[in-house]
This record gives C-alpha cells, structure tokens and sequence, in this order.
C-alpha cells in the first residue's frame, strides 16, 4: 500500500488516466475528487462490496434455473 500526504488541492495521478484531488479538509474528514475515464468505475467500498454480492446473487439464482 502507498501512503501519502497531500494537502488541499493536490493532486494523485494513477497511471494515464485517473487523478485523485483532494478537495477539502475540515473537522477530521477528507474530501476528494476523482477524474476517470467512462470505462473505469469509482465506487465507495461499500457500494462495491454490495454491487459483488447482487451480481453473484444473480449468478446463483441463473446456475438454479
């Protein structure tokens, strides 16, 4: 894992095409931005974590049929 410090606007850049800015920094919370192309999903973990689970659910109810 790559650790940073960044401070308000400063940029992250990964590989060609994504950056990651932060934006604001205030009462104990970090917010950034992020610049992808349309192919590359950003999603908050959970929402990731949630997206795996309905598309295996999905796979299980198919291999039933």
């Amino acid at each position: 894992m790559l650790v940073l410090s960044r401070r308000k606007g400063e940029v992250v850049v990964i590989a060609d095409g994504i950056r990651v800015s932060v934006i604001s920094i205030s009462n104990g919370r970090v917010r950034l931005g992020f610049e992808a192309p349309p192919d590359i999903t950003v999603d908050r973990e959970e929402i990731h974590e949630a997206k795996h689970e309905w598309d295996q659910d999905a796979e299980r109810e198919l291999q039933a049929c």
